[in-house]
């Protein structure tokens, strides 16, 4: 997701997109280590983004 779209969007979606990312990577994980699941690059790009989202939250206070 690009930083121009998550400046849009207002606290709580962001919030809300946040935690959803972080289900994501958790999910991502138990799969990758049980051989489940082979794209590997999908955690690196999923951690991008809440990086960025991290870094719109903390620009706004």
């Amino acid at each position: 997701m690009k930083a121009k779209e998550l400046r849009q969007k207002s606290k709580d979606e962001l919030e809300k997109l946040l935690s959803d990312l972080q289900d994501k990577i958790r999910r991502l994980r138990f799969d990758i280590q049980l051989k489940h699941f082979k794209n590997v690059r999908l955690l690196r790009k999923t951690k991008k983004d809440i990086a960025r989202i991290l870094t719109i939250l903390n620009l706004e206070k």
